[in-house]
């Protein structure tokens, strides 16, 4: 009979964990998907032989009195979960039922404002469409008078095992269950407003400033003013994308205002007085003699528009 401690490299006086990290160590290198030699195939059959019979402390003190480590234990690898969960980190920990309640979407929408209201900032009410949470039910899905009951097919685990034979023995694995869909739980008598989900598609009004200076492309965000979560859960967030429409004279260019004015020979060549519209009202600015071209006006945006930059060609 092989030494399942020389089979996985560790003294008598291994613990648990040296021996779970010596089995990784050589799973890793032998498992079929990374190495299918047939020769090395056999040695790995040894070396989780010797893992199944030294991570069960019964087993294991079976075989340091002298026994093979699975007498009184049915034979074969009925413990394979454990393996299987050293390989793959799982620690042996159970994975549970998934909550019903979970965290919602963050949604988008697009507003468009002129320019005006980007240069000034605006205040607007805007309609979005959404889940929320359902009235009815309060977001348990549950039909009044009901509520959710242990699944009968897995117990509550929220999971169900399988047990298949393979070249190394059984091999156990665990999936969804398929009855409760992995909550644990079944709702015998779901909400007719939302049908068990716990939140229904609504129309609403929601409040949104939007600040001076933003440009298309900018989002504001809104938290928690996107979907609600299934079973009632938490909302997520709201962006809003802001949408600058095209003005019809002024161009923007980064934080300036573009103008483009024309003016008279005359005008250019004596010198006149304009009158300009500008997003502030109307304004009167000066054109001096001599000046016939690329004649600019200061201007910052975002600010109160008594002047704005501008470039002046000839009629």
């Amino acid at each position: 009979m092989a030494d399942h401690y020389q089979t996985l490299g560790v003294g008598r006086d291994a613990s648990a964990d040296e021996i779970k990290r010596a089995y990784r160590k050589l799973a890793r290198e032998m498992h079929p998907d990374v190495n299918p030699d047939p020769k090395v195939q056999d040695r790995f059959k040894e070396v989780t032989a010797a893992y199944e019979v030294l991570s069960d402390p019964d087993k294991r003190n079976s075989y340091d009195r002298g026994g093979d480590g699975f007498s009184g234990f049915g034979g074969g690898f009925g413990g394979f979960s454990d393996i299987m969960d050293a390989f793959f980190g799982g620690g042996g920990a159970p994975r549970g039922p998934r909550p019903r309640m979970r965290q919602g979407q963050d949604a988008l929408i697009r507003v468009e404002i002129d320019l005006a209201q980007a240069c000034f900032g605006v205040s607007k009410s805007i309609g979005v469409e959404t889940a929320i949470i359902c009235e009815k039910c309060g977001g348990d899905g549950c039909e009044e008078g009901s509520s959710p009951k242990s699944c009968d097919i897995c117990k509550g685990r929220g999971e169900v095992q399988q047990v298949t034979r393979s070249f190394i023995g059984q091999v156990m694995t665990s999936r969804p269950c398929g009855t409760c869909q992995g909550f644990g739980t079944v709702i015998p008598r779901p909400c007719r407003e939302c049908a068990g989900d716990g939140r229904v598609r609504a129309k609403r009004n929601v409040e949104i400033k939007i600040p001076a200076g933003v440009e298309t492309g900018n989002r504001i965000q809104l938290g928690g003013q996107g979907e609600v979560g299934p079973g009632g859960g938490p909302a997520g967030d709201l962006y809003v994308e802001i949408i600058v429409a095209d003005h019809d004279f002024l161009v923007r260019d980064g934080d300036s205002l573009h103008l483009q004015l024309n003016v008279p020979m005359t005008g250019a060549a004596l010198g006149t007085n304009m009158k300009v519209e500008t997003l502030d009202g109307e304004i009167e600015v000066e054109i001096k003699p001599g000046r016939p071209g690329n004649y600019y006006f200061c201007a910052t945006f975002g600010e109160q528009f008594n002047s704005f930059t501008g470039a002046i060609t000839l009629s």
